[in-house]
């Protein structure tokens, strides 16, 4: 189960670490052009998403693998989740349905990192 988590984490790593250099790397007109939620949503709000989800997807992944406060796993992994929660509130208020699924999935990935680097294979 540890290869397993170490699978997760690094799927929910790479997946957040793109997004979150998607929403830093472009200008904000840009990035509403390409995701058309960001045009309702406060002008920093992008960057800020995108700043959680770079340190998250670090967060999931560096701790453990250097040995240093591995604990951090963990709450990163939950922290991302909640992101994903806000994601898929507003995708569904925005009726944005196949937006759903991949915050879905990362939501879901993100909550087994979260309970299997907490509970039972805790490092």
């Amino acid at each position: 189960m540890n290869i397993v988590l170490w699978v997760v984490a690094a799927l929910v790593a790479a997946g957040f670490l793109f997004s979150g250099a998607f929403k830093l790397a472009r200008p904000h007109d840009k990035y509403v052009a390409a995701q058309p939620w960001a045009a309702d949503a406060p002008r920093w709000a992008p960057t800020a998403i995108g700043v959680l989800e770079v340190l998250g997807a670090i967060g999931v992944i560096l701790p453990a693998a250097i040995g240093v406060a591995p604990v951090l796993v963990p709450l990163a992994a939950t922290g991302l989740a909640l992101v994903m929660v806000g994601a898929v509130l507003m995708h569904l208020r925005r009726h944005e349905l196949p937006a759903l699924v991949p915050s879905g999935v990362l939501l879901i990935l993100a909550l087994v990192v979260a309970w299997g680097r907490s509970g039972p294979y805790a490092f």
